[in-house]
């Protein structure tokens, strides 16, 4: 499983940047919907979430953010994969009042001394009130 302790770089959790790219400190922005404090109140919120979860290690909160329709029974995540940008290149729906909506991003990231991206289009819908993610267009 990978490491739970992994933050963001720059500090403790209070004062670190947050990985989604919103400019918050981690505890204030992505770190309270981790925590449970908060729920995503966009698709795109919740993708953010999402890509923070990736960058620190949190694969409970990915699980939980996952519709129970396309959960995987658990998630590994590869300790040596490091995730360093998040570009948010379209959306479509996926707001406050909406009850489904896709976002498509660019994630950076290093494995190892070598960088890589994955373009994704994700589909995101809502489960008990709640925004989740259902399952992704890779291209």
């Amino acid at each position: 499983m990978a490491n739970r302790d992994r933050r963001p770089a720059g500090g403790s959790e209070v004062n670190a940047a947050c990985p989604c790219g919103q400019g918050l400190p981690y505890a204030d922005c992505c770190g309270r919907l981790h925590r449970g404090e908060a729920e995503a109140p966009t698709a795109e919120a919740l993708m953010r979430s999402r890509y923070a979860a990736f960058a620190v290690g949190d694969p409970d909160y990915l699980l939980r953010s996952w519709h129970s329709r396309t959960r995987p029974p658990r998630l590994h995540l590869d300790p040596a994969q490091r995730w360093t940008r998040l570009e948010v290149l379209d959306t479509d729906r996926g707001g406050l009042f909406d009850s489904t909506g896709t976002v498509r991003f660019r994630a950076h990231y290093r494995n190892g001394r070598e960088p890589g991206t994955v373009t994704e289009r994700s589909r995101f819908a809502r489960e008990d009130g709640r925004w989740v993610y259902l399952d992704d267009d890779l291209g």
